[in-house]
């Protein structure tokens, strides 16, 4: 008997009577199985340390640097270099509240609280209320917070919908996608911001405090440093790039990909497989990306060890061609070109409608 299971423009065929599903009753416990006899889900504690060390040595050094420099295109560059070592540090930020890192959920957190709230102004607790929900719900069109963002529209719903300055915005969305995502870091401020005034979470109070450590001790840092005019020019160009920098990783892990509508179910594995894309992989590629290039296996295992993730790349890929699950992996240029592509799409009834 085949299931037909329709994911937007994708037709996905179950076939319940294959002898792959029939020796496999639920696939992805026996993927599970095969990733944990592999020693892939063992926390790599020595592995974080060092991590952790050497991004503190980065941060530290920018900071340095910029008390070498005197011209203001010299304070720029070493700006923007902050702007990527925060980038990293927002990846330290998604390890630590995934619970990758370490064994104790309270060092993991620690970690989390420090690093978001302490060093990039972001809370941790909002990054993991909102991540959790989209790992539960990827590209699902009403439950995934991260395809209701701001005004870029993801649907053609969501692009009749606009109206004002944000419908001119999703007309033209795929021509200003890179320009629009300067503005991410921005955004992740005042999101923390109203999570922490709403919510009732226990670390409340804690993370609010270090919020405002950050807000006022870092600015004064940087004015003692360089001034007050340089300062802000560090600011506005270390928020600018490492926003852009966070979602230049972030955009093709799924946007583009097949989205779930309401009332649709399909199982665990397919729901997170179907929905992301691999950037294929290399050094640079896993140092760039966090290893986010890996999406695929980062979300079928997202408490699994940043370190271990390559591993599993085969493991998984080759599982799902014996299940017949299409499994989506290009190249770094051809993953923009599907985003570009697909949000140009979406934008196409404004651009007929009449004016």
């Amino acid at each position: 008997m085949l299931e037909m299971v329709r994911v937007r423009s994708i037709d996905v065929i179950a076939t319940t009577s294959s002898p792959i599903q029939a020796r496999v009753a639920q696939p992805y416990a026996e993927l599970k199985r095969r990733v944990e006899a592999a020693g892939l889900m063992n926390k790599r504690p020595g592995y974080y340390v060092l991590m952790l060390a050497t991004n503190a040595i980065l941060f530290g050094g920018t900071l340095w640097l910029l008390t070498l420099v005197q011209s203001v295109w010299a304070t720029a560059l070493v700006a923007a270099a902050l702007g990527v070592v925060s980038g990293q540090l927002g990846f330290q930020l998604h390890d630590s509240g995934h619970r990758q890192m370490f064994p104790s959920r309270r060092l993991n957190t620690v970690v989390g609280i420090a690093t978001g709230n302490g060093l990039l102004g972001m809370s941790h607790g909002w990054w993991v209320d909102k991540h959790n929900r989209h790992h539960g719900n990827p590209n699902h069109v009403d439950l995934d917070p991260d395809i209701d963002i701001g005004v870029i529209a993801y649907s053609e719903e969501q692009a009749v919908a606009k109206r004002g300055f944000a419908r001119w915005v999703v007309r033209h969305q795929a021509g200003l996608f890179f320009v629009l995502i300067l503005g991410l870091a921005w955004t992740m401020h005042l999101k923390s911001v109203q999570f922490l005034v709403s919510t009732r979470d226990r670390l409340r109070w804690v993370e609010a405090g270090a919020l405002c450590f950050h807000a006022l001790a870092f600015p004064a840092l940087l004015v003692l440093i360089v001034g007050p005019w340089r300062a802000l020019l560090v600011i506005v160009l270390q928020k600018c790039v490492g926003g852009f920098y966070l979602a230049s990783v972030f955009a093709p892990n799924h946007k583009g990909m097949p989205q779930i509508e309401k009332g649709e179910e399909l199982d665990f594995l397919r729901s997170q497989v179907l929905t992301s894309r691999n950037v294929r992989s290399n050094p640079i590629t896993d140092l760039l990306y966090g290893s986010l290039n890996y999406q695929i296996e980062h979300h079928l295992f997202p408490t699994m060890p940043r370190c271990n993730i390559r591993r599993a790349h085969k493991i998984v890929r080759d599982y799902c061609a014996e299940l017949g699950v299409p499994y989506h992996e290009t190249s770094i240029y051809r993953s923009y070109r599907e985003i570009l592509s697909f949000l140009h799409e979406v934008g196409a009834p404004l651009r007929t409608a009449p004016a």
